[in-house]
């Protein structure tokens, strides 16, 4: 059965290994399954919680889009656009708005996260940003969301909103109700330097990741300083529990050469850091050095980047347009 496919990057710049581990993999083999209909949305006006530099975030989302073509996006198969240009968004976030309610709002743990302590001082964008996700996916009749374990709340909030306008409306089955697509292995890749931080594009310490814009000479340098532990790898994946920069390297090991974390465990069971870094190291060069090169050639010809964005725009903008006449019908606009 055919799956109607929808996700979200933010084009904060830096997009790195757990990125593409943790997503971008998954949404290029979404891609290449025929019997999918992908949306991949760079998701600007999400990118503005927080304040950006404007000529940064232009510069963001092309190179978002370079990085989506480079892993193997096909433009021809999947519609890839910026989220800003389809003002349908913004209108449709502003209705769910009037729709969701403050305490399921209340209960997003993400939101006190970023946030912090003077939660005062974040932007409401910031707080409601999960009702723009929600308007994002259910303009699209998405069936599936591919998330982390960090977004699935918010999906979930997605699918209450879905149900309370069916039902306040009396208009049975008008937004779908999407499934999340929560890949189950290695989706969560961890800081280099700290293996129980998730690796950021905000760690203040480039050694912390694998940049998809890293050379080769770079990633063997950053596998190299990599932090460990002084024991040889383990026969057991048990052990993995309490050692987890050993758990971190060994999982996107096994993602990268798309074995299991048990059968890795197996093969390096007992031996040496150095041995294995150097398998990870070669596994990675070989992923991410030719995803890096192509990143950079596209980024050369920022006319062609347009034209992908023009294209997705306009085949967006037609599907949700067309939605957003509907919700206007039912609401007696």
């Amino acid at each position: 059965m055919s799956k109607k496919i929808f996700s979200g990057v933010q084009p904060t710049g830096n997009l790195h290994l757990g990125n593409y581990l943790g997503a971008i993999k998954n949404f290029v083999r979404l891609n290449n399954d025929n019997d999918n209909k992908c949306v991949f949305c760079v998701v600007d006006l999400h990118a503005i919680t927080v304040k950006q530099d404007p000529k940064e975030l232009r510069k963001n989302i092309r190179e978002t889009v370079a990085t989506f073509l480079a892993c193997g996006i096909d433009p021809k198969k999947s519609i890839i656009f910026n989220q800003s240009k389809v003002s349908a968004h913004s209108e449709a976030a502003w209705i769910l708005s009037c729709v969701g309610r403050m305490g399921w709002l209340n209960r997003m743990t993400q939101f006190k996260e970023k946030a912090g302590k003077d939660k005062e001082k974040a932007s409401v964008g910031l707080y409601s940003y999960p009702l723009l996700m929600a308007a994002d996916i259910l303009l699209y009749d998405t069936s599936h969301v591919p998330v982390g374990e960090d977004q699935k709340q918010h999906l979930e909030l997605c699918r209450d909103v879905a149900q309370k306008f069916n039902n306040d409306f009396e208009v049975k089955d008008f937004f779908k109700v999407p499934e999340p697509l929560i890949q189950k292995e290695f989706s969560r890749i961890m800081s280099l330097k700290d293996g129980t931080k998730k690796m950021s594009k905000s760690d203040l310490s480039d050694l912390s990741r694998i940049n998809l814009t890293d050379d080769k000479n770079t990633i063997i340098s950053k596998i190299k300083k990599a932090k460990t532990d002084p024991l040889p790898l383990p026969s057991d994946v048990k052990e993995l529990n309490e050692r987890p920069e050993t758990k971190n390297l060994l999982g996107i090991y096994s993602s990268l050469t798309e074995s299991t974390l048990e059968s890795s465990v197996k093969d390096f069971g007992g031996k040496n850091f150095s041995e294995f870094k150097e398998k990870l190291t070669q596994a990675l060069v070989e992923k991410i050095d030719p995803i890096s090169s192509e990143i950079k050639k596209l980024l050369n010809n920022k006319d062609y980047l347009d034209e992908i964005l023009i294209d997705g725009h306009q085949k967006a903008n037609n599907i949700a347009s067309n939605k957003i006449k509907k919700i206007h019908e039912i609401l007696g606009f």
